[in-house]
């Protein structure tokens, strides 16, 4: 087996800024932009570099409130910009980040009819294709965004498309190519990248790799919240849970993001440690049900599988699932239904088998 990505190609890689020090440039670029905001009308390409500044903190910190507050940056922009085809594009990503892809389509027409730039509108509709499980529409896309143009984003994301798809040697191959394209200084890029090979390794069994990767992401940003999340169900996987319920903690009480505290709940109840685990499942359970209200289609998905795991309600599994499969007609989210509906059936057989005790 072929050595993992990072400690085959990190050694060669330029130097990034220090991840702590990126995190803290990154604060202090929101808040002077804010802060500009507050005194002067700010031009529309200011509001969008403000709504991709924040949308990055929140993914890198695990922060919805993030998310929702670009999503009503953007919103207000689209709409007092409304002869802008950049500021259809922002609202695009946002909704698309919160799984609005139908939504997200319609801004990109109106935004190609407005500001026509098949290329630039093209790579935004192959990640909502991506999304929505059209593989096609988007390998086809990225396939040829990377042949004319092969850099660190095209090959990175036609990476990302192909472990999708089960095509790992050509994903390995592509990101090990676009790793070598990377001509900045920012570390997030790259950890987004470790981060994204991390995923392909742990969702084919390559549990080492997996862990390799995530820490790779987390040792280049230590605060990226998902790299060390998904850390910690690796290191459970393999049996050290202190270190997994060490490295949950902090996310649990930090962040808004329940996927945290449903993780910490999962592990801990495996581990024997039920007072604990039940007190991080309800939190986990009302922060779903909280977001399932006002984002349906973005969390859907991961409530699901909550209520599958530490959550123990497969009947409130299906329904979350359901609303999951009609968004997105990906391989995961018939396996999620699938999962679902198993696993009530089985429920309601063990349930029939107790009331035919005597």
């Amino acid at each position: 087996m072929t050595a993992p990505l990072a400690s085959r190609y990190g050694s060669t890689e330029a130097p990034t800024t220090d991840g702590m020090i990126a995190l803290l440039n990154l604060e202090a670029q929101i808040d002077g932009q804010q802060s500009e905001a507050m005194l002067d009308q700010p031009t529309v390409e200011a509001q969008v570099a403000l709504i991709e500044l924040i949308t990055l903190r929140g993914l890198i910190l695990g922060r919805i409130v993030d998310y929702e507050c670009a999503e009503g940056l953007a919103e207000r922009l689209a709409r007092s910009e409304t002869a802008n085809g950049a500021a259809f594009v922002a609202r695009a990503r946002i909704r698309a980040a919160l799984h609005l892809f139908a939504d997200a389509l319609n801004d990109l027409d109106v935004a190609e009819w407005l500001s026509p730039n098949v290329e630039t509108i093209n790579i935004e509709r192959a990640a909502i294709f991506q999304g929505l499980g059209r593989y096609d529409e988007a390998l086809a896309i990225r396939q040829g965004a990377a042949d004319r143009r092969p850099s660190f984003e095209t090959l990175g994301a036609l990476a990302g498309l192909c472990a999708e798809l089960g095509e790992i040697e050509a994903a390995e191959r592509l990101y090990l190519e676009g790793r070598s394209r990377y001509r900045g200084v920012s570390p997030f890029p790259l950890a987004l990248l470790d981060f994204q090979c991390g995923l392909m390794w742990m969702n084919n069994g390559r549990l080492d790799d997996a862990r390799t990767s995530f820490d790779a992401a987390r040792r280049r940003v230590p605060a990226y919240a998902p790299a060390q999340g998904h850390l910690a169900e690796v290191e459970a996987e393999f049996g050290d849970i202190e270190t997994a319920v060490a490295r949950l903690y902090p996310l649990a009480i930090s962040s808004d993001d329940p996927d945290y505290t449903a993780q910490l709940a999962r592990i801990l109840g495996n581990a024997g440690r039920s007072d604990e685990s039940r007190h991080w499942c309800q939190q986990a359970a009302a922060r779903y049900d909280e977001l399932v209200v006002r984002h349906p289609e973005a969390f859907a998905d991961h409530a699901a599988e909550f209520w599958l795991a530490a959550g123990t309600d497969p009947n409130k599994a299906i329904r979350l699932a359901r609303i999951n499969l009609e968004v997105r007609k990906t391989p995961r989210a018939y396996n999620l239904f699938s999962q679902a509906v198993r696993s009530s059936q089985a429920s309601r057989f063990a349930i029939g088998q107790q009331e035919k005790l005597p």
